[in-house]
């Protein structure tokens, strides 16, 4: 069983930056292919980014392109969202997900909530103006 926990999230003056973490169980996890997503109550949840296994392969939602990285450390079976120069519409709690099908790395499929098997709880990011 995959165990996901996110750490990191807190609040931030718009223009300022915030590393998330999440922490995964498993041995193997550098099978995993990661992803962060993010969502306000009431909303759709939206993908923000995605990293391959290895971590040669990114993948970003426009919104966040140039602003955020996404990077990997599968010695310490973690992911991280770094996020800079934040705006007040990226206030939202972030969830990152994991997927152990092993299947070929695609930003586009990647993009897609429903092809990740395991979710973490959330940790909220504010961002003030």
């Amino acid at each position: 069983q995959v165990q996901l926990v996110e750490s990191g999230g807190g609040l931030v003056q718009a223009g300022g930056s915030l590393r998330l973490s999440c922490a995964a169980s498993g041995r193997t996890f550098s099978m995993y292919h990661m992803g962060w997503f993010r969502q306000n109550p009431g909303k759709e949840r939206d993908f923000v980014a995605a990293v391959s296994w290895s971590g040669s392969s990114t993948y970003y939602a426009d919104s966040v392109k140039g602003r955020f990285t996404i990077v990997r450390d599968n010695l310490k079976n973690t992911v991280y969202l770094q996020m800079n120069s934040l705006k007040p519409e990226d206030t939202e709690v972030y969830y990152c997900a994991a997927d152990d099908s092993r299947s070929w790395f695609s930003g586009n499929y990647y993009a897609n909530g429903m092809n990740y098997e395991h979710w973490g709880q959330g940790t909220q990011v504010t961002v003030s103006s």
